[in-house]
């Protein structure tokens, strides 16, 4: 009976330790809001960055709450498609992300990339707080700079709501392939 209670207790304080940690590793993780067009294609390379922990597809920046696909389609909500990206600052930040985030999308289109056109698939950095705000405009100036013509808006962050239809989550990962309108060019 004595081993059952020890084993018991050795459980006991290992899941308290993990739940501790646990919370602790949540505390560390950082987000990021990114629109560049189709969502699916900044979600496909903000996924294979190193320290990104998850990726989730959905809207911000407009007007109408919980808007659905359709809608936000519609281009009256005034939503850009947006990727939330969920990382831990030991592995990487806000600036490497947002360097790939410029690195992978064209950032002089107005309201399109590629095919897709429309304000929902405008270049968008939607900043959580003052720090992603100043390394988004200084990255942006370093483009300008190189007499590149951003278009890309940096807006302080609404609420981010995520699309509802699991098929839009993960999209490459589950059905392969590439984007379609998002490639990699070595911009800084």
């Amino acid at each position: 009976m004595k081993k059952v209670f020890s084993l018991l207790a050795i459980i006991l304080i290992a899941c308290g330790t993990y739940n501790a940690q646990s919370e602790n590793n949540q505390k560390t993780m950082e987000r990021a809001l990114f629109a560049s067009g189709c969502y699916w294609g900044t979600e496909y390379y903000m996924q294979r960055a190193e320290g990104v922990i998850s990726t989730t597809v959905g809207y911000t920046g407009g007007h109408v709450a919980n808007p659905t696909y359709r809608q936000v389609c519609s281009g009256t909500t005034g939503h850009a498609e947006t990727v939330e990206v969920v990382y831990d600052p030991a592995k990487t930040d806000y600036e490497t992300l947002t360097r790939l985030f410029f690195e992978t999308h064209d950032p002089t289109q107005v309201n399109r990339q590629g095919p897709d056109i429309g304000e929902q698939y405008r270049s968008a950095i939607f900043y959580l707080n003052e720090e992603q705000k100043q390394i988004a405009e200084k990255l942006k100036k370093e483009l300008e700079a190189k007499d590149y013509d951003v278009a890309t808006e940096i807006t302080k962050a609404t609420e981010f709501y995520p699309e509802q239809q699991e098929y839009h989550q993960d999209y490459y990962n589950k059905k392969g392939g590439t984007p379609y309108c998002h490639a990699y060019t070595k911009r800084f």
